[in-house]
C-alpha cells in the first residue's frame, strides 16, 4: 500500500503574490489629474504620485528616507579599527604569555632572560611596529608563539576577505597546502586578467579558470566580464574603506600587511590584482570615502562588506530619486531593496512599478507631437465620468431631489420603437431586439433543429430602442474665470473639475448638444478639455467677461436652431473689455466703459433667448450686487455655491436651463 504523501505549507516565495489585489488605477489617475490641473506637467505629476505613494503604500520618498536611515545606521554603528584591535589583543596575549614563561623557566640563562625581558619591555607602542619587531623573536612559550602566528594568519585572511567575500572564514585553520592553493588562484587570476586587458583571452581560458578555482567565486559568474564586475565592486569598496581610515590607521595597516601569512608575495599578488581591476573598471568609485563614528569595530573583510552595502544603498537612493534622464520604475533593483529594507519595501516598489506600467499600457498617458507626456483622451473621459459621479452623488444627497437626468432619462416613451442609431441613448426595447435576432437567425438557416438549441447572437442591426418624445438641442457656453484671483483663492482645481464633469455629461447624455469651454482672464479663449486640464495658473490681471460673452454669441449664432445656454463661473467683477482694434483694456476699479460694454454684450445674448446662470465664488458683497443686477436684465439667476459644491451647482444649473420644467 503506497504511503500517503505529505504536504508542507508556507509563505509563497515564487515572486509577486498571485493573490494580491490589482493595482488601483483610479486612485493613481485621480492624483495625477489633480496635479496636472494644478499646473504640473503629466510627467511631473506621475513622478509626484510615485514619490508620494498611495493609500497604505509606501512612496519613493518614503523608501528613499528608509535607505538614508539605514545608511546613517551603518555609519553610526561601526568603526574601522576592528582588525588592528584584534591584532593588538593577540599581541598583548603573546607578550604576556612569553613573560610568564620567562619568569618560570629555570633552564634559561639569566643574561638571556634579561635580554628577552628588555626586548619585550621596549616594544614600540604601535602594534604594527611591535609585530614587525618580533618577526625574528625566538618564542619560549608555545602559547605565545601560537598567538603571534595567529596575527599573521588573521592578516592574511582579512586581506583576502577584502577581495573575496567569505575567505576569512573559509581559511580559518587553513594548512600550508590551503594557502598555497590561494596563491596559485591569485597567480592564475592575474594572468587571466592580464590576457583580458590585452584582448588575448578566450572563453576556454575563462572556463578552464572556473573549473580549477570556481570554489572561490560563489557568485558563479558566467563569463569574464561578470567575474571582473564582481571583483571590481569589492576591490573598489576595499579601497574606499582604506580611504576612510585615518592616516595613522592606514600606516598601521600598511606595516601589518607585510606580515600576512609571513609572505610578502601575497601582498604583491593582491597589489597586481587591484591594478588590473582599476584598469579594467575605471568607472568604479575608487576614490570615495565615508565617515564612521560607531563603537563596533570592523575587520577588513567585514568593513569592505559594509562599504559595499553603502554603495548599494547609494545606488538604490539614486534609483528611487528618479532624477536622471529617462528614469523609470523598472530601473529599481527590487531584490536589492528587499535585502536592505525588507520585503515590505520591495512589495511597495513593485506595486509602484506595476502602476506606472499599467497607466501607460492602459492608454491613460500618451505623448503628444512634441514628445511630452500628457493625459490621454481616454484618461480625460474617465476623469469626467468620475467627477460627474461625484456631482450625481451630491445631487442625490439633496433633500427632495432626484438625479433622473444622470440616470439616463431622455424623454417620455411614445409606445413605439425604432432602429438604434449611433449616438442614441434611449433604453433598448428588449423584446423587439430579441425577436429581430431570432428572425435573422432563422432566415440564415442557423436554427435547423429545435431539439438542439443554439445560442442567440444579437447584431447591431437587431437592436431597437424605445422611442421618446423629441427634446430640443442646446448650445452651451461655459465661461470660467481664469484671472489670477481664481488660482490665488484655491478655486483653480474645482473650476477644472466642474468643466470636465459638465463636458462628460453633455458628450455622453446629450450628444446632439454643442458645448464650448471658454476661459476669460485678460483675454478670452475657446479651450478643449485637454487644454483646460493642463492650463497652468495664470498670473495676469484682468477679468474680461466682455470678450467671453462675444465668443459665446459666436457659438449661439453658429447654431441658431439650438437653445442657447450661458453658464458663467467667476469670482470678480469685470475689469477688462475688448476694444474695437482687438486689444484688451484693463482698469481697476472697473471703469464705466468696461461695465457698459459688458452689459451691452449680455443684453445681446438675452435677445437671442439665452438662459443665463451666474455662479458667484467668494463672499464679495459688491460682486453679489453686480451679478444680481446682470441676471435681472436677462431673466437669469445667480447661484452662490461652496467650492466643494461647484460641480453640482453648475450641472444642476445646466439641466434646469436646458429644460426649465425640470425641478431640482
Amino acid at each position: 500500500m503506497p504511503r500517503p504523501r505529505s504536504a508542507r505549507y508556507g509563505r509563497y516565495a515564487g515572486g509577486p503574490d498571485p493573490l494580491a489585489p490589482p493595482v488601483d488605477l483610479g486612485e493613481a489617475l485621480a492624483s495625477i489629474a489633480d496635479d496636472v490641473m494644478a499646473g504640473y506637467s503629466a510627467e511631473r505629476a506621475l513622478q509626484e504620485f510615485l514619490r508620494r505613494g498611495g493609500q497604505g503604500r509606501l512612496g519613493l520618498d518614503d523608501l528613499a528616507g528608509r535607505v538614508q536611515e539605514r545608511r546613517r545606521e551603518l555609519l553610526s554603528r561601526h568603526r574601522l579599527d576592528g582588525t588592528m584591535a584584534e591584532v593588538k589583543q593577540l599581541l598583548d596575549t603573546a607578550v604576556l604569555e612569553e613573560r610568564k614563561e620567562l619568569a618560570r623557566d629555570i633552564d634559561l640563562d639569566d643574561l638571556d632572560r634579561d635580554f628577552r625581558e628588555l626586548r619585550l619591555q621596549n616594544l614600540p607602542e604601535s602594534p604594527a611596529s611591535a609585530v614587525q619587531e618580533l618577526a625574528d623573536y625566538d618564542w619560549r612559550s608555545p602559547t605565545a608563539r601560537a598567538a603571534y602566528e595567529k596575527i599573521r594568519d588573521l592578516l592574511g585572511r582579512e586581506l583576502l576577505d577584502q577581495r573575496f567575500a567569505g575567505m576569512k572564514q573559509a581559511l580559518e585553520g587553513a594548512t600550508d597546502a590551503d594557502r598555497e592553493a590561494v596563491r596559485e588562484m591569485l597567480a592564475d587570476l592575474n594572468e587571466l586578467l592580464d590576457r583580458h586587458r590585452r584582448g588575448e583571452d578566450t572563453d576556454e581560458d575563462f572556463a578552464e579558470f572556473m573549473a580549477k578555482h570556481g570554489e572561490y567565486f560563489p557568485e558563479n559568474p558566467r563569463n569574464v566580464e561578470e567575474l571582473i564586475d564582481a571583483l571590481a565592486q569589492r576591490a573598489a569598496a576595499a579601497q574606499r574603506m582604506l580611504n576612510s581610515m585615518t592616516p595613522e590607521q592606514r600606516e598601521e595597516l600598511s606595516q601589518l600587511s607585510a606580515q600576512a601569512f609571513g609572505s610578502p608575495e601575497l601582498m604583491a599578488q593582491l597589489g597586481q590584482l587591484d591594478a588590473n581591476l582599476q584598469a579594467l573598471r575605471p568607472g568604479e568609485d575608487w576614490s570615495g570615502s565615508e565617515r564612521f563614528g560607531g563603537e563596533e569595530g570592523l575587520g577588513l573583510g567585514d568593513g569592505t562588506g559594509v562599504l559595499q552595502d553603502l554603495a548599494e544603498l547609494d545606488s538604490l537612493a539614486q534609483q528611487l530619486g528618479q532624477g536622471y534622464g529617462g528614469a523609470r520604475m523598472d530601473d529599481i533593483d527590487v531584490d536589492a531593496l528587499a535585502r536592505r529594507l525588507g520585503e515590505e519595501a520591495a512589495v511597495s516598489a513593485r506595486t509602484l512599478a506595476e502602476l506606472e506600467r499599467a497607466l501607460r499600457s492602459a492608454g491613460y498617458l500618451d505623448r503628444g507631437a512634441d514628445g511630452a507626456l500628457r493625459l490621454s483622451p481616454r484618461a480625460l473621459r474617465r476623469l469626467g465620468r468620475t467627477f460627474l459621479q461625484d456631482v450625481a452623488d451630491r445631487l442625490n444627497g439633496r433633500t427632495g431631489q432626484r438625479d433622473t437626468r444622470l440616470a439616463g432619462a431622455a424623454g417620455e416613451p411614445t409606445g413605439s420603437a425604432r432602429r438604434w442609431e449611433f449616438g442614441d441613448t434611449e433604453p433598448w426595447d428588449v423584446p423587439r431586439t430579441m425577436l429581430n435576432a431570432m428572425r435573422r437567425e432563422i432566415d440564415e438557416n442557423r436554427w435547423l433543429s429545435l431539439s438542439k438549441p443554439r445560442p442567440l447572437r444579437i447584431h447591431l442591426d437587431d437592436v431597437e430602442v424605445v422611442e421618446t418624445e423629441a427634446r430640443s438641442q442646446a448650445a452651451v457656453a461655459l465661461l470660467v474665470d481664469t484671472s489670477f484671483s481664481m488660482a490665488a483663492e484655491g478655486r483653480w482645481l474645482p473650476m477644472k473639475r466642474t468643466a470636465l464633469a459638465l463636458h462628460h455629461l453633455v458628450s455622453t447624455r446629450w450628444r446632439g448638444d454643442q458645448l464650448q469651454l471658454i476661459t476669460f482672464g485678460r483675454y478670452a479663449e475657446v479651450r478643449t478639455t485637454d487644454e483646460l486640464t493642463g492650463l497652468p495658473a495664470l498670473r495676469e490681471q484682468g477679468t474680461n467677461l466682455h470678450h467671453g460673452l462675444l465668443l459665446a454669441e459666436r457659438l449661439f449664432r453658429r447654431h441658431p436652431t439650438m437653445q442657447p445656454v450661458l453658464l458663467v463661473v467667476t469670482d470678480g467683477e469685470p475689469t477688462a473689455y475688448l476694444t474695437a482694434d482687438g486689444d484688451s483694456w484693463f482698469t481697476y476699479p472697473p471703469s464705466l466703459e468696461t461695465l457698459r460694454t459688458t452689459i451691452t454684450q449680455l443684453d445681446r445674448l438675452g435677445r437671442l433667448g439665452a438662459r443665463v446662470t451666474f455662479f458667484r465664488l467668494g463672499d464679495d458683497p459688491g460682486l453679489a450686487h453686480f451679478l444680481r443686477q446682470l441676471a435681472d436684465r436677462v431673466d437669469g439667476k445667480v447661484v452662490s455655491p461652496d467650492l466643494d459644491d461647484l460641480g453640482a451647482a453648475v450641472v444642476s444649473g445646466f439641466l434646469s436651463s436646458r429644460d426649465p420644467f425640470t425641478r431640482w
